[in-house]
């Protein structure tokens, strides 16, 4: 597994993000994305027999396609700076929690666990399931195990409504939780952590570790979603 030269890849892409340079460097590019799909086959090799939502997931459901699907008018990068996969049952646009795998030079080499563009569909049944077992919510985001391997725990700095959602109470005790809109924790590996023999076992434990809040997430969910049905395309 060429995880060093997926590395070198990536950094070379950063300084020469086009389309140009893309084209003359198909070869390596290939070459990167098989170091990529066999880092994602060991992690789903060594989940499956704990997890049976991933225990059938080929890496041409979850690997993500390097060309930015959504660029902005002003973004002048056609790539991402990245390459990685979203394991889900439904694959990784399934609209349900899951976990993500993400190789980025510079120490920017990312698992996350959880939802982070959640549907509006998706924010109001974790916000229901959160008000209607807080205590559970609370227990599971805050397990030993979670918290060893992913430090920071669920995060709360990125973008939440200003007021209570609508239906809830400014007085509800779970306030801050609820006005997330994301649901999800993450932690970054230096380039050094990706290239150690253990890497991919780091990756196994974190997601093992990060399940049960994930369990939480999707038993919020409403059936079709909960198994894995209506997956987006783009």
């Amino acid at each position: 597994m060429e995880l060093d030269y997926l590395l070198h890849f990536l950094a070379r892409l950063a300084a020469n993000n086009t389309t140009e340079w893309m084209a003359a460097h198909r070869p390596d590019y290939q070459r990167a994305r098989a170091a990529c799909t066999e880092l994602v086959r060991q992690v789903l090799a060594g989940v499956a027999p704990t997890d049976p939502d991933l225990a059938d997931l080929t890496t041409a459901e979850v690997l993500f396609r390097l060309h930015k699907n959504d660029r902005a008018h002003r973004d002048p990068e056609p790539y991402k700076r990245r390459m990685g996969a979203g394991l889900k049952l439904g694959g990784r646009h399934a609209p349900r929690a899951g976990y993500f795998v993400a190789i980025q030079p510079e120490g920017r080499n990312w698992l996350g666990a959880g939802t982070f563009h959640p549907t509006p569909a998706m924010l109001a049944a974790i916000r229901q399931e959160i008000h209607y077992n807080g205590d559970e919510f609370h227990r599971r985001r805050q397990t030993p195990a979670l918290l060893a391997h992913f430090p920071d725990g669920l995060d709360t700095t990125g973008p939440q409504l200003t007021r209570p959602p609508r239906g809830y109470s400014a007085q509800d005790p779970d306030l801050a939780w609820l006005r997330l809109k994301t649901y999800g924790a993450g932690r970054f590996y230096t380039d050094a952590e990706v290239l150690a023999p253990d890497f991919v076992a780091k990756i196994v434990a974190g997601i093992a570790a990060a399940r049960p809040l994930v369990d939480f997430l999707n038993e919020a969910l409403p059936v079709a979603e909960r198994n894995g049905i209506g997956a987006e395309t783009r």
